[in-house]
């Protein structure tokens, strides 16, 4: 884990206070809070547990957020989880995910199959990124057998239903090991 420098007094054994013995700020080094692994949700998402329960299963995007949230976090990791159903919002949020993220999953759901501007963003993505979906898509519709977004990221994972995005967590944690470790 990453190391940030706090300074100040070092607390005296046991009671918290400044050791008298060694007056003046001193420096002492704390664990850094990881990044957040971002978990980006496109359109229609939010009606998750209502829109095709067959398809997509009973589990709300709720759901889905706290399963995120327990895994991440078993694995030293924080989460950012959003969804929208705009195509822009994505974008910017895959371009924040640069700079403020350890890593990032993403299930674009139809926009998988149609743009080339998430496409690009993940392209400029600097951190590891993973596809998701909850359905098989290679199952589904012709046109749902194409993802212009796989080109961009590490992995893909579909078909898994909700245990997907654990997947996906485990996936980025096990590659963004090394890099915590340093």
């Amino acid at each position: 884990m990453a190391e940030k420098l706090v300074k100040g007094p070092i607390p005296h054994a046991g009671t918290g206070a400044a050791n008298p013995r060694q007056p003046g700020r001193i420096k002492r080094f704390q664990p850094a809070m990881a990044k957040p692994i971002y978990v980006l949700n496109g359109p229609n998402l939010n009606l998750l547990g209502t829109r095709e329960p067959e398809v997509y299963g009973r589990e709300t995007l709720d759901d889905l957020r706290i399963r995120c949230e327990r895994k991440a976090a078993a694995l030293g990791f924080p989460v950012t989880f959003r969804q929208s159903n705009h195509e822009g919002e994505l974008v910017a949020w895959i371009q924040e995910a640069r700079t403020e993220g350890a890593g990032l999953i993403v299930n674009a759901g139809a926009f998988t199959h149609t743009s080339i501007a998430l496409l690009d963003a993940l392209l400029a993505c600097t951190v590891p990124c993973v596809e998701v979906h909850l359905s098989n898509i290679f199952a589904r519709e012709p046109f749902r057998h194409h993802s212009y977004i796989s080109k961009a990221v590490k992995g893909v994972i579909c078909g898994f239903g909700a245990t997907g995005y654990e997947l996906a967590i485990e996936a980025l944690a096990s590659t963004l090991a090394p890099a915590k470790a340093k």
